[in-house]
């Protein structure tokens, strides 16, 4: 069937109605060599059996391997009553709640989860979230850009150790805007960004940095030295923003507390919330943390739900510093971020009220010793190194002797995801992957996992060994 389902009768009564001898003739405005034409690409329509069909072949295609896999999205557990609460009605169906009087549930719940999340960063305030992490850094950047009127020069420190994802995506939103990303690389042997490197790149660049990125822990799992970092960016009127996973908040220094006291932490909080009660899915819906000081608040983009009461004396709860401004003076907007991503920060808000502030340190920890456990197990197979020295959370690069994609495939077909390949964003890395542990895995799953790699390695080994014979 088409898909506007109106009859061609209709569709020639309606023609006949407003003058015009066909559908083409309403964008005869459009120059013919702007029009597409016919979509080539498009398959052609498919009944109602067909599509189930389809869909069905591609749910058969869902891996059910045993996941190592992080570099961004976790595998934890999500505790049923989270999603059997955020997928009523009023929950899944609820849109910006514009009209106070008629969405205080909503309100409110958006209040608690920034109550949290500025709990769990040690910020003074959170918006109600972005589209997702990356989107997150870009208006982080932006918003220190707007803030930092010391510095006239727009340049911004990012360590290549922060989510290549993150920086792509950063590059191609504040590029149009005047603004420079000036890469730090990581020191090889810790695999963290050095004060002296960041030093050296503030002097090579003339000395006027409007603000730094710092990623906790980085993409490779390692814990920054952020204390140092942060006090020296503030001494050179430089602001710090922070790349955060927020359950490892729980139980790391959270952004607010970085550096001396006298230096009040990091200036901006970002990051992505999947790890707390969001599926890893297909690699998405999540949603963005945005979190910042008090005096950074009306630089803050997205919306803001605050609580107030009314003129009977109530509780009530409404959206305010709408920094979009929706309604008025739209010229004076601070970004182009328009909405929040509710139905995920529902779940999120849920799963921190179940979890509590224990439950979140206890699942924390358990990803850090089974990160540990793991990294014992592997680093005991000949043709597995470890790459960095710094201290890790619950991810760790290996080195191997043989093609990382290779043996990739080769644990996929055994039901593993061993890990992202490192060799496209760190070629310099050579033969690199990056494991994940979580709460999830179990000692059996550890166990199976370096079972199964010593045995993939070995294989490997003979076989090259046969080709160099030959």
């Amino acid at each position: 069937m088409p898909f506007i389902p109106h009859t061609e009768n209709e569709i020639t009564q309606m023609l006949e109605v407003i003058g015009v001898d066909s559908i083409d003739d309403l964008f005869d405005e459009i120059p013919a060599h702007l029009r597409a034409g016919v979509l080539q690409a498009v398959p052609h329509s498919m009944n109602e059996m067909e599509v189930s069909r389809l869909m069905k072949q591609r749910a058969d295609q869902n891996s059910t391997a045993i996941c190592f896999l992080g570099a961004g999205a976790y595998e934890h557990h999500i505790p049923s009553a989270v999603w059997e609460i955020t997928t009523r009605g009023e929950y899944y169906s609820a849109y910006t709640p514009y009209q106070a009087e008629a969405s205080q549930g909503t309100l409110q719940l958006t209040y608690e989860f920034q109550s949290m999340m500025t709990a769990l960063t040690a910020m003074d305030v959170s918006n109600a979230s972005m589209y997702d992490g990356a989107s997150s850094l870009a208006e982080a950047i932006l918003m220190a850009v707007r803030a930092n009127r010391k510095s006239r020069s727009r340049k911004i420190l990012i360590p290549t150790s922060v989510n290549p994802a993150y920086r792509k995506a950063a590059h191609t939103i504040v590029n149009g805007q005047q603004v420079e990303l000036i890469d730090v690389p990581y020191d090889s042997a810790s695999g963290t960004a050095t004060l002296e490197q960041i030093k050296q790149h503030a002097e090579a660049h003339g000395g006027d940095i409007t603000a730094m990125v710092l990623q906790q822990p980085n993409f490779f799992g390692c814990l920054e030295e952020v204390d140092a970092i942060t006090d020296w960016a503030h001494d050179n009127n430089i602001l710090v923003i922070a790349v955060i996973n927020p359950l490892v908040m729980s139980v790391l220094n959270p952004p607010g507390k970085w550096g001396s006291e006298d230096n009040g932490g990091a200036d901006i909080a970002c990051g992505d919330g999947q790890p707390l009660g969001a599926p890893m899915s297909a690699g998405g819906p999540y949603y963005g943390l945005l979190c910042c000081k008090q005096s950074l608040v009306r630089q803050m983009p997205g919306r803001i739900v605050g609580r107030t009461i009314d003129l009977d004396g109530k509780e009530g709860f409404v959206l305010t510093l709408q920094a979009r401004e929706q309604h008025i003076r739209r010229s004076k907007a601070t970004s182009n971020i328009c909405t929040n991503q509710g139905l995920v920060v529902t779940a999120s808000t849920i799963y921190m009220a179940i979890q509590g502030a224990q439950g979140l340190e206890n699942t924390a920890a358990a990803c850090h010793a089974n990160n540990n456990n793991l990294v014992e197990k592997l680093l005991a197979i000949d043709g597995v190194k470890k790459a960095f020295s710094a201290p890790q959370f619950h991810e760790t690069v290996l080195q191997l002797e043989q093609p990382a994609a290779k043996v990739l495939k080769a644990l996929m077909e055994k039901g593993i995801l061993g890990g992202y390949n490192l060799s496209q964003d760190y070629p310099e890395l050579g033969e690199a992957i990056l494991v994940c542990t979580t709460e999830m895995r179990t000692e059996e799953d550890i166990n199976l996992y370096a079972d199964t790699l010593r045995d993939v390695l070995s294989a490997g080994a003979s076989v090259a060994s046969l080709a160099e014979s030959a």
